[in-house]
């Protein structure tokens, strides 16, 4: 409701701010003349106000729009983009791909049904240019007509693999999809040089394909066991399908539970045992909808979509209302939810605002994880001297003995800090006509000191402490004034003087009470001389 509701007020400014700037545009213009195809695409273009609505608006007052100019605005706009492309990573140079783009037709895919194709070489680039050949021992990027091999997209990752000709091979080290439908492949040849028009045997590895195949298949089990455990907010933010794990974003506004998170594996692990077959199917975006098919928010679709279903269910989607999960998607996946072989979730945590991440092991991965917690919770019960089963029962009874311990230790060390070195209590000196005691502590913490200093006011009745504690490499300084003397005397004050002369800065609190850090206590008289000399003046 909340989100509706954002959208809707957002639309409203959007329709107020166009329709007051389409009166300016239009006072500029003769009676009855038609807007400008410019003005018209500045009201898109940078205000984000629809052409169909400018047309409504428009109609209304008998007026049309340069329809003809608005689209050379917007075929503008498209040149200027592509002159500006940058890409990403090591092709942030290649606009070349635009130009190549307008000569060599789009690739086409073959990876859904083979990992193995022959191609011919249409097109090379290297450092930002295209050229005739790629030599041996050098990287550049290799186009095809057509590819068994993944572009990455979609949070799936590019394949990588090896290319043959008569000559020699090369390796294939990532898989792009650029500008115009194209295919780019990362090549290194390894003997003889790649040329344009070359035929080359391509190959995709097997292995890599296979764990990436996996973690997609399982993202969608993910998706849908997260809508059934969670709701139906739950919606695709973003993924990454690499070979060696999965994460997915999604729209909730905490973090799991525990118990969330082991409903949510359940059912994925219960549909991987399942076995059933996944199934593809080219539909239309509204014919897709209407069985139930999950989409990205905000992405575009052609005329034609592919449509992932996988997993069967009492009470599910699809035609026959018993298919767990189907998607929109244009990754590879498994033949059969069996072949995902196994599900870890990791856990999750936030990525951003109202997104949480869950991240997952599938297969291999997933049975070395498991194997490397249980040789960790092997050598844990060997440490704690427990069976396995019982180590979480041992661990609990250790950790309540030693804060038993903790305290008894800390009250002992308040006591030895109250009856002073030499067994008696530290007594206090006349500053300024306020009675104060100062004294050094060892083997005491920062957190250890606020309570000394209550017992010293209670044993005092009147007057200023100061006390000055080292531990585990650390120095702390506290200062506590009686309540009758804070009108005189600020803590704060105290601590301040003497936290100066400690090698720190700062240190704050109320004016019976302060606390500040120092680098150690080495200078500790100087600090009880400054703090004095606070009570002095």
């Amino acid at each position: 409701s909340e989100t509706l509701k954002l959208e809707e007020t957002r639309f409203i400014q959007t329709l107020d701010r166009g329709l007051r700037l389409l009166d300016e545009e239009l006072a500029r213009l003769p009676e009855d003349g038609d807007l400008p195809g410019a003005a018209a695409f500045k009201l898109y273009d940078t205000y984000g106000f629809p052409l169909d609505l400018t047309q409504d608006a428009l109609r209304e007052k008998g007026r049309q729009v340069d329809v003809a100019g608005f689209d050379a605005a917007m075929a503008e706009q498209r040149a200027k983009a592509r002159a500006s492309w940058s890409g990403s990573g090591e092709t942030k140079e290649s606009t070349i791909w635009f130009e190549i783009a307008e000569r060599v037709a789009a690739t086409e895919f073959l990876g859904y049904d083979t990992e193995t194709a022959e191609g011919q070489v249409m097109a090379l680039v290297a450092e930002g240019a295209e050229v005739t050949e790629i030599a041996p021992g050098t990287t550049g990027w290799m186009i095809v007509n057509q590819t068994p091999f993944y572009g990455e997209s979609g949070g799936q990752v590019g394949d990588t693999g090896t290319y043959l000709k008569p000559e020699g091979r090369g390796e294939i080290l990532d898989t792009q999809k650029m500008p115009g439908g194209l295919f780019a492949h990362k090549v290194t040849p390894a003997k003889a040089a790649l040329a344009v028009g070359d035929a080359v045997e391509l190959r995709v590895d097997h292995a890599r394909r296979s764990a990436i195949r996996a973690n997609h298949s399982a993202t969608h089990l993910l998706h849908e066991a997260l809508r059934h455990t969670l709701g139906d907010h739950v919606a695709q933010k973003g993924s990454l399908n690499a070979p060696d794990r999965l994460r997915f974003d999604f729209s909730h506004a905490k973090a799991m539970a525990a118990d969330e998170l082991e409903a949510v594996e359940s059912q994925v692990n219960g549909f991987i045992r399942q076995n059933s077959a996944v199934e593809t199917r080219i539909m239309t975006p509204d014919d897709a909808r209407a069985i139930g098919a999950q989409a990205l928010f905000g992405e575009k679709y052609g005329d034609e979509v592919r449509v992932v279903s996988m997993g069967r269910a009492a009470t599910g989607k699809g035609h026959d209302g018993q298919t767990w999960s189907i998607e929109l998607c244009g990754g590879t996946h498994v033949a059969r939810t069996g072949d995902i072989g196994l599900c870890v979730v990791l856990g999750d945590s936030a990525s951003s605002a109202g997104i949480r991440r869950i991240e997952a092991l599938t297969g291999q991965a997933a049975l070395d994880h498991l194997i490397a917690q249980e040789r960790r919770l092997a050598e844990v019960a060997e440490a704690v001297k427990a069976p396995a089963s019982e180590v979480v029962a041992r661990i609990r009874t250790l950790v309540e003995d030693r804060r038993a311990l903790e305290h008894e230790v800390a009250q002992l060390r308040r006591e030895l800090a109250l009856a002073g070195p030499a067994g008696a209590a530290p007594e206090a000196r006349e500053i300024g006509g306020v009675p104060f005691l100062a004294q050094v502590l060892h083997g005491i913490s920062g957190k250890d000191l606020p309570p000394i200093i209550d017992e010293h006011k209670a044993r005092l009745g009147t007057g200023a402490i100061l006390l000055i504690a080292e531990a585990d490499g650390k120095a702390s300084v506290a200062a506590g004034v009686t309540p009758d003397l804070t009108d005189k005397v600020s803590a704060v004050d105290l601590v301040r003087a003497a936290v100066v002369e400690l090698g720190g800065k700062g240190g704050g609190g109320r004016p019976d009470m302060a606390q500040g850090g120092a680098k150690d206590a080495a200078n500790a008289e100087a600090a009880i001389r400054a703090a004095e000399a606070v009570l002095e003046a």
